[in-house]
């Protein structure tokens, strides 16, 4: 087996890290991004413009790269799109219940040396692990 180093990962990553810290320093606001939505649904949000900004962002950012940087891969689900629409609303309200998304907690929490993002993000990826393990070697 041999193994390569990710560079457009490990770019990315730095990226990400690098954007989050500037957020915080420069506007003292956390990227995490399931707080910037929720922030942008509220009806009287005084931080609608930026908010609105950044999804706008995000979204145009990720299309442009996906535009210039992959090629076309078909995409297959085994899953109904009710069982997928279920999945959606199901990490959404545990979004809700973990007080941020998984991204977030990791990589703003985790960042600002925030306790219950690091207890956070070690219960996501235990129970990621477990999940695995038990789709691929119980059922």
């Amino acid at each position: 087996m041999t193994f390569s180093i990710p560079w457009a990962s490990l770019a990315g990553g730095i990226l990400l890290g690098l954007s989050a810290i500037l957020m915080l320093l420069l506007n003292g606001k956390v990227a995490g991004i399931s707080g910037i939505l929720a922030g942008l649904l509220k009806t009287k949000s005084a931080d609608f413009s930026w908010r609105l900004l950044f999804v706008v962002g995000l979204i145009s950012g990720g299309i442009w790269a996906a535009s210039v940087y992959t090629t076309a891969v078909p995409i297959v689900y085994s899953s109904s799109m009710m069982m997928l629409a279920v999945a959606g609303f199901l990490v959404g309200v545990g979004t809700r219940l973990g007080n941020g998304c998984t991204s977030g907690h990791g990589i703003c929490g985790i960042g600002r040396l925030s306790k219950r993002s690091i207890i956070a993000t070690c219960v996501f990826m235990g129970v990621a692990a477990l999940t695995v393990f038990l789709r691929l070697h119980v059922m």
